[in-house]
């Protein structure tokens, strides 16, 4: 499993994971030696002159990049929020859009929009009335209005055609439609021939035009489904969970993307509608479009079709800062599970001139089996099973966190884990790196940056996140450089910043005493 795919799927910042080499390859980077740092930059020109970026007048952003290689296309559909500019109380709406963001149209996903829109309507009175009969604590009453609920849905489902957007897409050769709620972000993404431009401009416009949100209460207890899978059914899942919430005492970083439990229950079809008339404006979104194309068709069509959006205010921005750590922060859980070890230390946004200095770190200490950890904790002292490192958790946009987790090795307990853990750190604030391994480690790390760009899919997901979170596309490329230029120095110098008993929340996860 690739280390950003373990980054995603660990932290729940995507609730769908998936794996960009099943599409297309580039076969620009895909040849690129490990160690031939100085052959990337042809590469990098040859892509960038043939990216092209364009701005419609209601504020809708999209990035171009052709590559004629083969008649395919990928789409990128970025959406600048997600669970942390979720209101309070209403954790997992964002997340609960993503999937409403499939049902289809008012053309697409029924057989009479009018007949069952009347029916949707309905079912909103009816759980309204639910509640407040929940309210009273009128049993009687609400049995008697949940049967007629059931009845009123049953009846809504008759005009429904499920997945029909899928399968307009599927039938006309698309492949991998699907969609990732993030802390930072909601991405919407599928590949298509390169004949199928306008059906793509067609079906993504009308998809957020004018939604739809139908099949609202089904779909609530299939994301409560999830929910239990992920974290209350997940030793795993339930300490992250608390982890963030104990690591982070103000920011929304704090909550879990997929939202809390008493939250997912309570959410009306009103609040989906309100959070996306909010936080989906043309202006808060961003497409990449990425393959055989050209730039000026583009345009044209996204003028045509997405020009039909109206100028919207600007997207609320989280204005919550999280104050400095002052001390030690800790917890255990017992839980059915092997022990565990968590301990993370808050970290700037991907914006700060440091960034690539903690992506650097975080490679260095836990980047494969030539990493620090894995060759102390795992080989060496035989301590731990496993032991990782994620640079920015559970998000870029905002200052962060700086993870670390081992799974304790039999024989062995989570306090040898920590002592052995936090040698390695001591070692990287006391001991300056060595050149030979701060060069291995650069190399690896601008490779695995080029590699993830190996697709039409994976470029046009790099760029469209890029522009988003730095403010332009181009911060991709510039990556390479910035973390070419991290020095011994840097490292250490970060290391001793960061690496404070003050700014540390340790999580421990032991067996229940039922184990």
């Amino acid at each position: 499993m690739s280390r950003n795919l373990l980054r995603w799927c660990l932290s729940l910042k995507t609730l769908t994971c998936f794996v960009f080499s099943l599409f297309i390859s580039w076969g620009w980077f895909a040849t690129i030696p490990a160690n031939a740092a100085s052959s990337i930059q042809p590469y990098v020109d040859k892509v960038v002159e043939r990216i092209t970026e364009f701005q419609l007048d209601n504020g809708m952003k999209f990035i171009v990049l052709e590559n004629h290689e083969a008649p395919v296309i990928s789409f990128v559909t970025y959406a600048d929020v997600g669970g942390v500019d979720e209101p309070d109380g209403k954790t997992g709406v964002a997340h609960f859009l993503e999937h409403l963001a499939f049902k289809g149209t008012e053309e697409i996903g029924t057989t009479n929009y009018r007949a069952e829109k009347r029916l949707l309507n309905r079912l909103d009175r009816l759980y309204d009335r639910i509640k407040a009969a929940e309210t009273r604590g009128n049993q009687a009453e609400i049995e008697k209005l949940q049967e007629k609920f059931a009845k009123v849905q049953k009846k809504a489902s008759e005009y429904v055609i499920s997945n029909q957007l899928g399968q307009i897409i599927e039938t006309a050769g698309g492949r991998g439609l699907n969609a990732a709620t993030s802390a930072d972000a909601t991405v919407y993404f599928y590949s298509l021939p390169a004949n199928k431009l306008e059906l793509w401009m067609s079906l993504e416009s009308e998809r957020f035009l004018e939604p739809v949100f139908r099949e609202f209460y089904k779909e609530k207890q299939v994301i409560l489904e999830e929910r239990r899978l992920a974290v209350d059914n997940s030793p795993i899942g339930k300490t992250i969970e608390v982890f963030l919430d104990k690591a982070f005492t103000e920011h929304p970083y704090k909550r879990y993307v997929i939202g809390y439990d008493r939250d997912i229950r309570n959410l009306e079809r009103r609040d989906v509608k309100k959070f996306f008339k909010s936080h989906y404006p043309p202006n808060n979104l961003t497409v990449a479009i990425a393959g055989d194309v050209d730039p000026d068709r583009v345009k044209t069509m996204a003028k045509t079709y997405f020009g039909r959006y109206s100028a919207q205010p600007q997207a609320p921005e989280v204005a919550i800062v999280e104050p400095p750590q002052t001390e030690t922060k800790e917890f255990t859980l017992r839980l059915d599970s092997q022990p565990w070890y968590f301990e993370g230390y808050h970290r700037p946004s991907i914006t700060d001139p440091d960034h690539a200095v903690y992506e650097v770190i975080s490679s260095l200490l836990s980047d494969g089996r030539t990493s620090r950890l894995y060759k102390s904790l795992v080989e060496e002292k035989q301590v731990a099973l496993a032991a990782r490192g994620i640079s920015d958790f559970p998000g870029k946009k905002y200052p962060n966190l700086m993870l670390f987790y081992a799974l304790t090795a039999p024989n062995s307990d989570v306090d040898n884990v920590a002592a052995a853990l936090n040698i390695e750190i001591d070692r990287l604030k006391n001991e300056s790196v060595s050149e030979t391994e701060l060069q291995r480690v650069k190399t690896n790390l601008r490779a695995g940056l080029l590699r993830s760009l190996d697709s039409n899919l994976g470029m046009a997901q790099s760029l469209v996140e890029y522009e988003a979170l730095t403010g332009d596309w181009r911060n991709l490329f510039n990556q390479l450089d910035a973390i070419a230029n991290v020095s011994q120095a840097d490292i250490q110098r970060v290391a001793r910043s960061t690496f404070t008993p003050e700014n540390r929340t340790i999580g421990k996860l032991l067996p229940s005493s039922s184990s």
